[in-house]
């Protein structure tokens, strides 16, 4: 969101140069294009492809354990279901929510056990650095989990 903020300062900044050398040589004002996706910026365009190791253990489910790499621009990898983990991953940066964030100091979390399940996700996400451990040890945790599904397996894998 400050990229799209910066860029339109500066498109604004622009144009007003531009009018300005324009009104005083009476030539007619160029329209001048916006990028209105982030997909447009020439930035996201050149940053390299997102690189992640997903280790899982206790899941429940035999297939679901195990050390898994996952790239996303282009989709590839050992994972299992990498497109929908890497679409899973772009709809929550359009979000800009930070799936790796850890729960709050301050959260409130129900007291609830989901599992022993426990996951570990390292590597490059949209540029920085992810090193994020995963479990079900409540409420707070449980949901973290399931909103980075399919990254990390689910109820019914």
């Amino acid at each position: 969101m400050l990229r799209l903020r910066l860029l339109v300062l500066g498109v604004a900044a622009s144009a007003a140069l531009v009018g300005t050398s324009a009104a005083a040589t009476g030539a007619p004002l160029a329209p001048v294009p916006l990028p209105l996706t982030e997909e447009a910026w020439p930035q996201e365009a050149a940053a390299p492809g997102d690189q992640l190791t997903v280790s899982v253990a206790g899941s429940g489910a035999a297939a679901a354990d195990g050390t898994y790499r996952l790239t996303c621009r282009p989709v590839g990898g050992t994972h299992q279901r990498a497109r929908a983990a890497c679409d899973r991953l772009a709809e929550l940066a359009r979000a800009s929510r930070d799936p790796f964030a850890p729960v709050g100091r301050d959260a409130m979390c129900t007291m609830q056990y989901g599992g022993p399940a426990t996951a570990r996700v390292t590597g490059t996400w949209r540029g920085r650095a992810v090193d994020a451990a995963f479990d079900k040890k409540n409420g707070c945790e449980i949901s973290r989990w399931r909103t980075l599904e399919p990254v990390l397996p689910g109820a019914g894998e």
